[in-house]
């Protein structure tokens, strides 16, 4: 007897207002402990505790154990993706159809982790290079292929051997859709690495304000000179952002793909 998917019991799990709070603390790939999640959801200890568990049972959470302190995390990307998603239909802003000077008040907008790669108006700009130039090319459903120039161009410019990556559900590389511009940033194994060797080689930093990413200069200069991406940083030392960020003209992505 072929077996339904239980989308009921994850939806309700996820639809509580608290447990949603403490799901999107943890959307950064980080283990975090029961009382910062408390505090990310405006929640009793008693009360987290008991959301905690429900998340752990409905297999959304897993837990890491140092020992007799206990760091709760999401149980997968999966798990980061679907909230990704759901955030797309909670925003009542209708997303820009095309790449807008970033809001000042809100750095999550230009760049920001999801779990484990880069998402924002930064990750899909890069995710639409990288297919503007035929690095990558779309695949079955949310799924990406590498082609030859692609595998050659990461691993000359950023040391990433996509042989070596291992397939996840949706291979080597998949789209994740951004709750903020409605559009596919790049995930799986090979988004992983890229935002990890971006942080490695100081194209991108960490920035103040949690899950949020900033672009740093030899950032602005690479990503100008190997995709075509421009991005002009705010001055003031508001290095969190960028603005006036801008990618590849669809109609010359067409192009390219004829």
């Amino acid at each position: 007897m072929r077996r339904e998917p239980q989308i009921a019991a994850a939806a309700a799990l996820i639809g509580n207002p608290g447990r949603a709070a403490m799901l999107t603390a943890l959307m950064d790939g980080r283990a975090l402990p029961a009382n910062e999640l408390a505090t990310a959801a405006g929640l009793s200890a008693a009360g987290a505790s008991e959301h905690l568990a429900q998340l752990l049972a409905g297999g959304l959470l897993t837990v890491i154990r140092e020992g007799r302190h206990r760091y709760y995390r999401l149980a997968n990307e999966q798990v980061a993706v679907v909230l990704e998603a759901l955030a797309t239909l909670g925003d009542a802003q209708p997303a820009p159809r095309t790449t807008s000077k970033c809001e000042y008040g809100n750095p999550l907008r230009f760049a920001r982790t999801c779990y484990d790669h880069l998402a924002g108006e930064l990750g899909v700009s890069i995710a639409l290079a990288l297919q503007g130039r035929m690095l990558l090319t779309p695949g079955e459903g949310k799924r990406f292929s590498v082609s030859p120039a692609g595998a050659q161009w990461f691993a000359d410019k950023l040391a990433i051997e996509t042989i070596k990556l291992r397939p996840a559900r949706y291979g080597i590389a998949c789209g994740c859709l951004d709750w903020t511009e409605r559009q596919y940033h790049l995930a799986g194994p090979l988004g992983a690495s890229l935002l990890r060797r971006c942080f490695d080689l100081g194209l991108l930093h960490r920035g103040k304000e949690h899950r949020a990413v900033g672009l740093t200069a030899a950032g602005t200069r690479f990503l100008a000179a190997e995709l075509d991406v421009n991005c002009t940083t705010i001055p003031s030392g508001q290095g969190d952002f960028a603005d006036n960020l801008r990618g590849p003209d669809p109609a010359d992505r067409s192009a390219a793909a004829r």
